[in-house]
């Protein structure tokens, strides 16, 4: 494979300073045109390209953004991702993606690799097992060397960045309250993210929902499932009980695993039992019967965050305050919930 020809190639060929090179190739008058002909013949002819990083790196921007994202077959995380390319892209930006797994510890090492990466910023959303720990140190101590951060859905309160989030709780409360207005007598809420900030308010919004109709609060109707449980058979034990009619889960793969298992019950959607789930992917649309889902907008989230971001990066000796933005859900009302009178 052959040597990539550099600056310094070309100017110890002529025996010139690499300044001289930079301005004959940017055709500057204070060089002769012999000397810019020959020096930019030669280029060609060795198919020299300019390293567009170093450039940057003189200017003090490389026009890179790093993505950390937790879980890549989630599908707001990957429609969140489009939205931020989509934005990037536009500005003239590369991205640099990484997937944390929901792993404190890879998220930490790829924190530690992104900032020492010439990056100009980071986009994340934090992996499950940093809301767990609660400990964002790795995160302090890039913002602290001044590396602009974008938080975006799972985000913390204890770092002072900018911030995109969902209204979960609003998302869930409207969700809940939808299942009630069509006929369900018992609601029951289905949450294989309960060590998630989001997951925790979206409980809130179902618990708010239930209270406006008078409905007690049954905490058995909480079902919490980890990630090393059983879920098929937790859900056959609580769905032995025939009087609920109403199920919101709190993640699209829930939702599916739940449609699956209460179809092999018998039971008929949505005449004896409603289904609504968080997160809008296309396979819910698909499916027999579609179930109903609160869009959380990713794609919009990702561009809002890209935005974000960029506009810091581009107007660094401008400071401002830190802002947090928070998009609005809307329910998609699909064949797994019944239509309101």
């Amino acid at each position: 494979m052959k040597k990539r020809i550099t600056l310094k190639d070309i100017a110890k060929n002529f025996n010139v300073s690499i300044a001289t090179v930079s301005k004959a190739l940017k055709d500057s008058h204070e060089i002769s045109p012999n000397t810019k002909s020959k020096i930019k013949e030669y280029a060609k002819l060795h198919h020299y390209k300019p390293n567009v990083t170093a450039l940057n790196l003189l200017n003090k921007n490389t026009k890179t953004i790093g993505v950390v994202i937790p879980n890549i077959m989630n599908t707001f995380f990957a429609k969140v991702f489009m939205g931020i390319e989509h934005i990037a892209s536009q500005k003239g930006y590369q991205l640099v993606s990484c997937i944390s797994n929901e792993s404190y510890e890879k998220e930490v090492k790829t924190i530690d690799l992104l900032k020492h990466g010439h990056l100009d910023g980071i986009i994340i959303s934090l992996a499950e097992e940093t809301q767990v720990k609660q400990n964002v140190t790795h995160l302090k101590n890039t913002l602290n060397e001044g590396v602009p951060i974008v938080m975006f859905d799972r985000v913390s309160d204890e770092l002072e960045c900018d911030k995109v989030i969902v209204n979960d709780l609003e998302g869930a409360y409207h969700a809940t309250c939808h299942l009630i207005k069509s006929g369900c007598k018992k609601v029951a809420l289905v949450s294989v993210i309960d060590n998630l900030s989001v997951g925790k308010l979206r409980v809130e919004g179902y618990k708010k929902a239930l209270k406006t109709f008078n409905i007690p609060i049954e905490e058995r109707l909480i079902v919490r499932i980890g990630h090393h449980e059983d879920f098929d058979t937790i859900m056959k034990i609580i769905l032995a009980d025939k009087s609920i009619d109403g199920l919101l889960c709190l993640e699209e793969s829930a939702a599916v695993n739940v449609l699956h298992l209460v179809k092999r019950m018998t039971y008929k959607i949505p005449e004896e039992l409603s289904i609504a789930c968080f997160t809008n992917g296309k396979l819910l649309q698909h499916l027999s019967p579609s179930i109903s889902a609160i869009s959380q907008h990713g794609k919009y989230i990702g561009e809002t965050a890209a935005k974000m971001l960029i506009d810091r990066i581009e107007n660094e000796d401008q400071p401002k305050p830190y802002e947090t933005k928070i998009i609005k859900t809307s329910l998609i009302e699909r064949e797994s919930t019944k239509p309101l009178d």
